[in-house]
């Protein structure tokens, strides 16, 4: 089905509003406000990465005020408990005596912000893997459906990691995309100063709905992959695993473990909306690199030597990139070098 220009020009338009709404509150941080709604529009979830002040928060809570979406956030602390992200089922008094009635808990929303989401235990960290992949939660037997969108983002501080819990790689798997928030510039630190030391205040526009996101996630997957470049998107995947036969010998020498099927569907996904904010109707190689990064990060494992040399997973799949080629027969193997 061909992709008409009023789609493409509609969707292009409401992207630049609702990142306009966004900067109005938040200073620089392009790449990480493109990535928050790259994830939007491709149906995905985002965990943001970085030290405490950064505006984490802020951006998400700017993006919930920008679209006409029920928000819920939630305050992860070891003592949260399964049943106070999912609800649970409570006795109530009716006319015909006691009965039990669920009460939803604040997963039961659109746009979810999981604040510190590694500050709590293990069994509250899985109640939220049935309802990032499944868009459902199942208490007592019951099974419930979350109303579309769903959209979960998490922040996490990479330091003071003492009393939190790393999130399991069945969970890291579920986020679309990881982002690193990092500091602002000079002339962006300045400009934070004048936005929030003023007894000035800014108030955003709502400029999203949620049809309005459904209809533009269904134009997104109608965007055209060729095989070739569909190709390229396996053979990126395949050769983060060690010990394969299109692994890098970076990827031999620093991977313990490799990026799993849902990151070339990260890929393929988060090109299609590169694609589309550049007023195209196919993927280019160039849309898979630019996403590369944010999309398989969290799902490759360095193994000790990895951890020893001080490499971090972007440094082994920033080679990864300079060394699969973009064009190459189905059949065909890499030929890398460090």
């Amino acid at each position: 089905m061909t992709i008409d220009s009023t789609s493409i020009e509609r969707f292009q338009a409401d992207y630049l509003k609702t990142r306009e709404q966004i900067h109005r509150a938040i200073v620089g941080h392009e790449d990480v406000v493109d990535g928050v709604l790259t994830c939007l529009f491709a149906g995905g979830h985002a965990l943001l990465e970085g030290v405490p002040g950064l505006g984490k928060t802020l951006l998400i809570r700017s993006l919930s005020e920008a679209l006409q979406l029920h928000f819920s956030r939630i305050q992860f602390t070891p003592d949260l408990m399964p049943a106070d992200v999912t609800g649970t089922t409570i006795v109530v008094e009716t006319e015909t005596g006691r009965d039990f009635k669920f009460r939803q808990g604040p997963i039961f929303a659109q746009i979810v912000l999981a604040d510190e989401i590694n500050r709590a235990t293990p069994k509250t960290q899985s109640a939220m893997l049935e309802a990032m992949q499944e868009r459902s939660v199942t208490v007592g037997g019951e099974t419930y459906l979350l109303e579309r969108p769903f959209f979960v983002m998490a922040t996490q501080n990479p330091i003071e990691q003492e009393g939190t819990y790393p999130l399991p790689e069945a969970q890291l798997d579920r986020f679309f995309f990881k982002l690193h928030v990092g500091y602002s510039t000079r002339e962006e630190l300045g400009e934070i100063l004048d936005r929030t030391t003023s007894d000035s205040s800014v108030e955003l526009e709502k400029v999203l709905d949620a049809a309005t996101i459904l209809e533009h996630q269904k134009l997104v997957r109608r965007v055209s992959v060729s095989d070739a470049v569909q190709d390229y998107a396996v053979r990126l995947v395949m050769a983060t695993h060690p010990g394969s036969d299109l692994s890098t010998p970076q990827v031999n020498t620093y991977l313990r473990f490799g990026a799993s099927p849902r990151a070339a569907q990260t890929l393929i996904l988060a090109a299609k909306v590169v694609a589309l904010r550049a007023g195209r109707v196919s993927v280019e190689p160039a849309d898979i690199q630019s996403v590369l990064l944010p999309a398989m990060r969290h799902r490759c494992l360095l193994n000790f030597e990895g951890e020893a040399e001080g490499l971090a997973t972007d440094d082994v799949l920033q080679n990864l990139m300079d060394t699969v080629p973009a064009n190459a027969a189905l059949t065909g193997s890499t030929q890398g070098t460090n």
